[in-house]
C-alpha cells in the first residue's frame, strides 16, 4: 500500500458536506409499478444516518424515479446524497440525480442521508416509488381498458403475485462464516520447507492472480506459483474446502504510484482487461462443479486510493495516476470485474479500501468513499459488492492499545505527534469499522462486510510495547507506546521486524466479516533492488533498505528489509522473521 500522508478538511469539502438538499421532478414511465424498500437508521443521541435501498419489482422504470415516505416523528434531514432530496414538515421526497434516471426490473436504486431528531427515531411505515405504495408486489399503474362497467360490490380478491428474487441470488451474508478455507498446496510446501513453517501452513492464504497467464498457470514463473484459477479450484473442491480467495490484481496501468507492483496492461489496454483477463476468470468460476464453493474475488489492490492521494496536487502525485484518473480506467474497469465476477450466485467480491495510514485524514477518507461508490455503480448495482478489505499486503497494527487518537500527553493529543501526523485513526481495526459506516453512509448496503489483512500485522517479539509509555512528550510517548514499529507509517515494503497477525477468523468484530491472509506470508513485497523479469514488476526505491525516502514517507529510511527478490516471490528470510515475530506467538 502506497499511503500519501494528507491532513485537514478544505472550506470548500465542508461545504460540499451540507449540499445536496433541494427540489426536483421525476417523470415515470407508463408500466406496471411496484418496489421493495431496505431502510436502516444508524442513531445515535441526537442524530442518525439512514441508508435507503429500493428495488424496482415491476416492469422497467425510465424518465426517472422518485421516492417518497413520512417521518413519524420529528425527524429532520441536514444532508443527503445519491439522491435530491427535500423535506416539507413530516414529508419527505428523494428524487434521482442525473446519473440514475432508469431502474429496471429487479434493479435497485441506494441513497443516504443524515438527520437530527429528538425522543424516539422510529422508522417510517410506508414508502412509495413514482406514486405506487412499495409492498412488495407488483400492481398496475392503471386498470387495463374494459367494456362493462366495473361492479358495484368488488369480487373476492387474491393478492397479486409476489416477484421478490434476492439480489445476490442464494449469497451468504458472510461467506466465511462456518467455512473452512481453502489452503494453496503451492504456498503451503514453501512454508513447510522453512523451519518451524509446519506451524502456520495450513492457514488459508489467497492466490493472486497478478497477469494473464497466471489464469492457466505457468511452469517458469519466479512469483505466485505455476497453478492456474482451475487448478486451485479443483484443489479446493478436493479439500472439501467451504471458500477459496483470489486477489483479481492486473488492472491497465496497474498501481500508478509505485513501481514495485506495476503490471503488463498499458494504461490505455482496458478492452485487454476486459476481454483476456476478467472474462477467462469468471468463465471458470462459472463452471457448475464449483457450485459448492463460496469463491472469495479480492478486488484490485492499491488502485482507487491512488486516484485520490496520488495525483495532481498531492505530494505523492504522479503522471499515471493522473493518466488514470482522466481515462477512468481503475473505475470502468473495477466496474466490469464487479459485474462480471458477482454475477454467480456463490461469488462475492470484496474492493480494497487502502488502510488507516493512507486515508485515515478527512481530506482523503470521504473522497475514497466516493470513488469506491462510482466504481460499483459503473458495475450496474451496489449489490455487485459484498464488502471491501483494508491493509491488504500491509502492516498496520489491528489495535492499537496505549495510543488512541482521544490519547493525550501533557495537554497535547497524541494527533499531533510526528507519527500520528492528525490522522484520524491510529490502528486498523477502528479504521475499517468507521470506513464501513461511511460506505453504508453513501449508498452501500447496509450488510457489507469489511476484511482486514492480518498476515503480517503482528509485531510481536521483543520490541512489542506492554505497557503506555511514562515519557510526558508526545512523540516519545508514542514511539514508545505504538504496536506498529515502522520507522513511518507510509513504509510499505518488506518490512523490519514485523509478525504474523491474528489468524484467519471468520466474524471477530463489529463490521469485520473475517481477518484473512490475503497477502500470502513469505511472499515478497518487490525487489530490493533491479530485477529483469518478465512479469512486469518493476523496481521502487522504497524496497531498498538503503533509500532515505521521499515525501510519501516523511523522508524517512524504506524500512525495508535486504535482499528480497521480485514481488510474489517466495522470501525465506522475511517468512522466517515473520515467524519470529508473531503476535500471538506462535
Amino acid at each position: 500500500m502506497r499511503p500519501v500522508l494528507t491532513r485537514g478538511l478544505t472550506a470548500a469539502a465542508a461545504a460540499t458536506l451540507v449540499s445536496g438538499l433541494g427540489v426536483a421532478v421525476a417523470t415515470s414511465a407508463s408500466a406496471a409499478a411496484g418496489c421493495r424498500v431496505d431502510y436502516t437508521a444508524n442513531s445515535w443521541s441526537t442524530g442518525f444516518t439512514g441508508a435507503v435501498t429500493v428495488t424496482n419489482l415491476g416492469d422497467p422504470i425510465s424518465g426517472g424515479w422518485r421516492v417518497t415516505w413520512a417521518f413519524p416523528g420529528n425527524q429532520q434531514i441536514t444532508q443527503g446524497w445519491s439522491a435530491t432530496i427535500s423535506q416539507s414538515g413530516q414529508n419527505v421526497t428523494a428524487t434521482n440525480p442525473s446519473w440514475s434516471t432508469t431502474i429496471g426490473t429487479n434493479a435497485s436504486v441506494n441513497f443516504g442521508f443524515n438527520a437530527n431528531y429528538s425522543g424516539t427515531n422510529t422508522n417510517p411505515a410506508s414508502f412509495s416509488l413514482n406514486g405506487t405504495a412499495c409492498t412488495g408486489g407488483t400492481t398496475p399503474t392503471s386498470p387495463p381498458p374494459t367494456t362493462t362497467p366495473p361492479p358495484t360490490t368488488p369480487p373476492p380478491t387474491t393478492p397479486p403475485p409476489t416477484t421478490t428474487p434476492p439480489p445476490n441470488g442464494s449469497k451468504v451474508d458472510n461467506p466465511y462464516a462456518g467455512a473452512k478455507g481453502y489452503v494453496n498446496p503451492e504456498w503451503k510446501a514453501k512454508a513447510e520447507a522453512e523451519p518451524g513453517g509446519s506451524r502456520v501452513s495450513n492457514n488459508p492464504t489467497a492466490v493472486w492472480l497478478d497477469r494473464i497467464a497466471a489464469i492457466e498457470g505457468t511452469d517458469d514463473s519466479s512469483s505466485n506459483g505455476s497453478m492456474g484459477v482451475r487448478d486451485h479450484l479443483d484443489a479446493a473442491v478436493a479439500q472439501g474446502a467451504g471458500y477459496i480467495q483470489f486477489v483479481i490484481y492486473n488492472l491497465p496501468g496497474r498501481d500508478c504510484a509505485a513501481l514495485a507492483s506495476n503490471g503488463e496492461l498499458g494504461p490505455n489496454d482496458l478492452p485487454r482487461y476486459k476481454a483476456e483477463y476478467i472474462d477467462p476468470i469468471a468463465a471458470i468460476q462459472a463452471d457448475a462443479k464449483y457450485k459448492n464453493l463460496r469463491i472469495i474475488n479480492i478486488v484490485e489492490i492499491d488502485s482507487l486510493p491512488n486516484l485520490v492521494t496520488n495525483t495532481s496536487g498531492q505530494a505523492g502525485g504522479t503522471a499515471m495516476c493522473d493518466t488514470m484518473k482522466a481515462n477512468g480506467g481503475y473505475v470502468q474497469g473495477i466496474g466490469y470485474a464487479l459485474n462480471k465476477l458477482g454475477a454467480l450466485s456463490n461469488t462475492y467480491n470484496y474492493v480494497d479500501a487502502a488502510h488507516h495510514g493512507w486515508i485515515g485524514w478527512d481530506s482523503n477518507f470521504g473522497p475514497t468513499a466516493d470513488i469506491m461508490l462510482q466504481a460499483a455503480q459503473a458495475s450496474g448495482s451496489v449489490n455487485n459488492v459484498t464488502g471491501f478489505i483494508t491493509n491488504t499486503a500491509n502492516y498496520s497494527a489491528l489495535r492499537e492499545p496505549f495510543v488512541q487518537p482521544t490519547t493525550s500527553v501533557n495537554g497535547q493529543s497524541v494527533r499531533q505527534s510526528k507519527w500520528v501526523d492528525w490522522n484520524q485513526y491510529t490502528d486498523e481495526l477502528s479504521f475499517a469499522q468507521a470506513f464501513r459506516t461511511k460506505l453504508v453512509s453513501i449508498g452501500f448496503n447496509s450488510n457489507i462486510g469489511m476484511l482486514i489483512d492480518t498476515s503480517r500485522n503482528g509485531w510481536g517479539g521483543s520490541q512489542r510495547p506492554t505497557a503506555a509509555s511514562t515519557s510526558t512528550n508526545v512523540d516519545t510517548f508514542v514511539n514508545e507506546s505504538r504496536i506498529d514499529r515502522r520507522i513511518h507509517a507510509g513504509n510499505w515494503c518488506n518490512q523490519s521486524g514485523a509478525g504474523l497477525g491474528e489468524r484467519p477468523t471468520a466474524a471477530p468484530a463489529t463490521g469485520i466479516d473475517a481477518y484473512v491472509w490475503v497477502k500470502p506470508p513469505g511472499e515478497s513485497d518487490g525487489s530490493s533492488s533491479l530485477i529483469p523479469n518478465d512479469e512486469g514488476k518493476g523496481f521502487d526505491r522504497m524496497c531498498d533498505p538503503t533509500y532515505t525516502g521521499n515525501a510519501r514517507n516523511g523522508n524517512s529510511l524504506s524500512g525495508a528489509l535486504p535482499n528480497a527478490p521480485i514481488s510474489g516471490a517466495w522470501f525465506s528470510a522475511q517468512f522466517r522473521e515473520l515467524m519470529a515475530n508473531a503476535y500471538p506467538a506462535l
